[in-house]
């Protein structure tokens, strides 16, 4: 009931990111209900990426509106892709279909923050010295830097929480992997492929090589 009211008041445009909920007393009164029923439904919102708590004092103190939706819906795929309610191959060929068109919107937009992240990530995994898990950091770095850069949030986000529900599998995949230094060198390169392609402005060829870097990535880790 607590968290109805609320998500309604969002919906309803009563609410708006950045707002102060009133107090958890205040909440139990006005919606008679318990102190317990008010905490839990900032639980569950706050699972949701929807509201975010702080405690202390100050005027940063108590419960706001949030936009945290790639914490949420990293949350929320990572579940499930351990459930397996979404197969691998499901959240692969949407990832492919998402990054393509990022990629292309990436080298429409050319967004100068974006490239001189994505650079840097390529510098991590130049590293003769990265560990596998690092590499994959650097990659996921690379691959949501170029999400931003398509000038689309939701993107980014939906990239964001992709990346995060495959990392389990993507390290397995990595630590498996026998041959492990020629496949990160062919990933270099096709991540630098992509930035190349971002960067003169190529559309067609940036989602090319995207396709083609997803493939790759699959085929080698989790086919």
């Amino acid at each position: 009931m607590v968290a109805n009211t609320i998500e309604n008041r969002i919906l309803a445009g009563e609410l708006h990111v950045g707002d102060l909920l009133p107090p958890e007393r205040t909440l139990s009164e006005q919606l008679n209900v318990s102190r317990a029923a008010v905490r839990e439904a900032i639980r569950v919102l706050e699972g949701q990426g929807v509201v975010e708590s702080n405690v202390g004092s100050g005027e940063k103190a108590g419960t706001f509106i949030a936009a945290m939706p790639s914490e949420a819906l990293s949350r929320f795929l990572r579940l499930h892709v351990a459930l397996s309610n979404f197969s691998l191959d499901e959240v692969v060929r949407t990832r492919s279909i998402l990054e393509v068109e990022s990629s292309r919107l990436a080298a429409v937009v050319r967004d100068p923050e974006a490239l001189a992240k994505m650079r840097r990530a390529i510098e991590e995994m130049d590293d003769p010295t990265v560990s596998r898990e690092a590499f994959n950091d650097a990659d996921t770095r690379f691959h949501i830097a170029l999400a931003h850069g398509s000038g689309n949030r939701l993107f980014a986000d939906m990239t964001q929480a992709i990346r995060e529900s495959l990392r389990v599998p993507t390290l397995r995949g990595f630590k498996a992997n026998q041959n492990w230094d020629s496949l990160a060198d062919i990933l270099r390169e096709q991540h630098k492929g992509i930035l190349q392609a971002v960067e003169d402005g190529d559309a067609e060829e940036a989602g090319r090589r995207m396709a083609e870097h997803v493939d790759t990535s699959y085929r080698h880790l989790f086919g």
